[in-house]
């Protein structure tokens, strides 16, 4: 113990010392302007609320340019702690962590915000009060909504776990990904496709493929699918680009995973005793839907994500305090109000009794909530430090992406660990910059019809790039997309053994997910 306080006063003295004007700074004290990646015009809506993007109207953004130009590497550490102490206490004391994971979250926070605010006042607060307003309650408020009225949804019946019908579960699961949103189809899905296998033995691989492709990889065809791809479409891509953009690119990614999924569902089944008979009077593969009335309420969440996107109302001054407030478009609000409203009429609609059948509980939203409150804390500096490209201490990693090949990898690398949506604005505005082109030029050299600009191939093949590693590989670790640890949750409380994080990362995702996106490279992005 006497170690860790050593270690922690340690890290404070260095962040004060950051903070000192003259000592110790790795880049400028002040930058002039925003960097590139800041430059993306009017504030985003919370519809891209888990977008993390801080580019709020006024100065804000050049504030966190300022910050993320004035912060090293090493101020990174309590958000790797973070992650450690999800990978590693599980694995070393499960019992110490299933008691004490929410002082563990709130202390790596603590560790990072204390010396922040003391070493740059407020700056420090201004990051704070806003990655909580802006970025974590509408991520968790959506989460909230999303787990609450899917789990008034009930299908019964008996759904065969067979490897083709499983299969035909996951593609179906993938198809209304983009449509609904990773988010909500992995909460309407995953309870029915953990019920259909319950007499299987062997069901992490299940889950873990139920990640790669509900979670992630389905959402890849429309903005509604993944928040990077929502943030392009405020920022003029076109809304059916995306959907014949990638359409080649992830009917491969999804046939590929699908097709190892199969095989390993097949050579599992076949070592597995046979399934029992059905019981009198039950008919195999008769399926009942009760909660239907779940069903609007949860197109409405996503009708309300959509909307904030497009309407334009005033903003609200939420702290006052130095040179940048925190302000929040009036249209967030209302959407999380919105959002609210419809997961509490489905907790009045949807009978007790149902809920229960369903197997709900809050145990796993409560995990979630507590464990990526730490994560948005100690996320601030890396984010920052990503968000200042040329003026930060990525510069070079920021300087060195050209081409479609390192645009995939970069986007892609850093969307596994860090939230994939400033990922994807960052190196959309450096493809832009590459080209010296503007944000209303981007129609026009996506093809469409544009007095602005015209078809630009190279920037195409970019995009189609950026979007694609962000999506993609935010399967690569239970973190990189909002719905991964949540479905973890789920089927842990269902009973079934997940990997660790490590665990996860290179003995599922890896060995699984890197060959394909090799074989994507090859074909798409060389």
């Amino acid at each position: 113990m006497s170690r860790l306080r050593i270690a922690v006063g340690a890290f404070v003295v260095m962040i004060l010392l950051q903070g000192s004007p003259g000592i110790g700074c790795s880049g400028p004290l002040a930058a002039s302007s925003t960097s590139p990646a800041m430059e993306s015009g009017p504030s985003e809506p919370a519809a891209a609320h888990e977008a993390g993007t801080h580019a709020d109207a006024g100065g804000s953004a050049a504030g966190h340019a300022d910050l993320g130009a004035r912060l090293p590497l090493w101020s990174c550490i309590p958000f790797a702690g973070m992650l450690l102490s999800i990978a590693l206490w599980p694995l070393a004391a499960p019992t110490f962590w299933q008691h004490h994971f929410s002082r563990i979250a709130v202390g790596w926070a603590l560790v990072l915000a204390i010396p922040l605010v003391a070493a740059f006042k407020w700056s420090g607060i201004y990051e704070i009060i806003h990655i909580l307003l802006a970025d974590y309650l509408p991520f968790i408020i959506l989460l909230w909504s999303l787990y609450t009225v899917s789990g008034g949804i009930l299908l019964r019946g008996t759904l065969p776990g067979t490897p083709l019908a499983n299969a035909a579960m996951l593609l179906i699961g993938t198809i209304l990904a983009s449509w609904m949103g990773t988010t909500g189809a992995a909460m309407l899905l995953i309870r029915p496709f953990l019920r259909a296998n319950k007499a299987r033995k062997k069901r992490t691989f299940m889950v873990v493929f139920f990640i790669f492709l509900v979670a992630n990889t389905g959402g890849a065809l429309t903005p509604l699918g993944d928040p990077p791809l929502f943030l392009g479409f405020l920022h003029g891509v076109p809304f059916f680009w995306v959907t014949k953009g990638l359409l080649p690119h992830t009917l491969l990614a999804v046939a590929l995973v699908l097709g190892v999924f199969y095989a390993v569902d097949t050579v599992l089944c076949r070592r597995e005793p046979a399934a029992p008979a059905p019981k009198k009077g039950e008919r195999r593969g008769g399926v009942r839907v009760s909660g239907l009335l779940n069903v609007p309420l949860l197109l409405g969440v996503g009708a309300a994500v959509v909307l904030s996107g497009v309407l334009k109302l005033p903003e609200v001054t939420v702290f006052r305090g130095g040179a940048h407030p925190v302000v929040v478009p009036l249209q967030n609000w209302a959407k999380d109000l919105l959002i609210i409203g419809l997961g509490l009429l489905s907790l009045r609609l949807t009978p007790r009794e149902l809920r229960q059948r369903n197997g709900f509980s809050w145990g796993p939203i409560r995990e979630v909530a507590i464990l990526f409150a730490g994560i948005f804390i100690t996320i601030i500096p890396a984010l920052a430090i990503l968000k200042a490209g040329s003026e930060g201490a990525l510069a070079g990693l920021v300087a060195a992406v050209h081409g479609p090949t390192r645009f995939f990898w970069a986007t892609g690398s850093l969307s596994a660990f860090l939230d994939n949506a400033p990922t994807y604005l960052t190196f959309f505005n450096a493809a832009l910059g590459e080209l010296g082109a503007v944000e209303a030029m981007v129609p026009g050299m996506l093809g469409h019809v544009s007095t602005l600009a015209a078809h630009n191939p190279e920037f195409v093949h970019d995009l189609q790039a950026i979007s694609a590693g962000a999506v993609y590989m935010g399967a690569m670790t239970y973190i990189g997309n909002a719905p991964n640890f949540m479905v973890k949750s789920i089927a842990e409380e269902a009973g079934i053994a997940m990997p660790s994080f490590f665990g996860y990362l290179f003995r599922w995702s890896a060995p699984v997910l890197l060959p394909v996106f090799v074989v994507v490279t090859v074909l798409f992005f060389r």
